[in-house]
């Protein structure tokens, strides 16, 4: 356990020591908070829908933790090419280990990546509708979806070797499921095909659970969504451990 902490605390020292990553990364999720919540805010009121920056900010919440999730995969393929990598898989301690203690580090910085959005998003207007207790819960969905994608990102990088190759899968990956997931339009109304697709989006059920616990709107349910996303996030750390056991050095 103490090689799980030290990794999980590199990973933090990292993030934190760049200053620059915190603020470059903000860059987008303001931008979507900006121009689609003022942009759209208006028709999605005239469509009797309600406040779209209460709708909006779940959605723009897990794309930051996604996205800075998933390419904390790429400082597997960093370390790999400088040798750190190496260094660390010839120790004598088990990858399993190693796994998770950067995973954890990965979806920590995430998470907090997510609740530096959280709380910027009360400059633009948003406001928790629900008690305490729901917003604990937010909170566990987002380290859930910060989990299940940093498993997502390492378990990529480990069975490549170049950044550009994971660049290119990374985003080939999340904008479908970012798209797809509810975050930016509600579900109702939607063709049969697209309903289908989302049943089988992670990340749907990641914006739902997130969406029902700030705004009071669940559309699969509270415990679907928390089954789900646990199930998954599960599934994708079991994959992601076992392809890095499989890294060759």
């Amino acid at each position: 356990m103490n090689t799980v902490y030290i990794l999980w605390l590199r990973q933090l020292k990292r993030y934190f020591r760049s200053k620059s990553r915190i603020i470059g990364s903000l860059g987008q999720p303001l931008l979507f908070l900006v121009a689609l919540g003022f942009g759209f805010g208006p028709v999605f009121q005239r469509a009797g829908e309600g406040n779209y920056i209460s709708f909006l900010v779940p959605g723009v919440i897990s794309m930051s933790i996604i996205f800075t999730a998933v390419f904390s995969g790429i400082e597997v393929i960093w370390d790999r090419q400088f040798g750190f990598l190496k260094e660390t898989l010839v120790a004598p301690i088990s990858r399993l280990n190693i796994m998770i203690g950067r995973t954890l580090g990965g979806a920590t910085v995430a998470f907090l990546q997510g609740m530096i959005v959280f709380i910027l998003s009360f400059l633009v207007g948003f406001r928790i509708k629900n008690g305490i207790y729901f917003i604990f819960l937010a909170l566990l969905f987002m380290f859930l979806i910060a989990l299940l994608f940093t498993a997502l990102g390492t378990a990529i990088a480990s069975v490549l070797k170049d950044m550009q190759g994971f660049q290119l899968i990374v985003n080939f990956l999340l904008m479908p499921l970012f798209f797809l997931s509810g975050a930016l339009f509600p579900f109702e109304g939607l063709p049969k095909v697209f309903e289908i697709i989302i049943r089988f989006n992670p990340l749907a059920y990641g914006v739902d659970g997130l969406r029902g616990c700030l705004s009071n709107g669940f559309h699969f349910g509270l415990h679907i969504d928390l089954l789900f996303l646990s199930l998954i996030a599960v599934a994708f750390l079991t994959i992601g451990a076992y392809l890095f056991s499989k890294i060759e050095i």
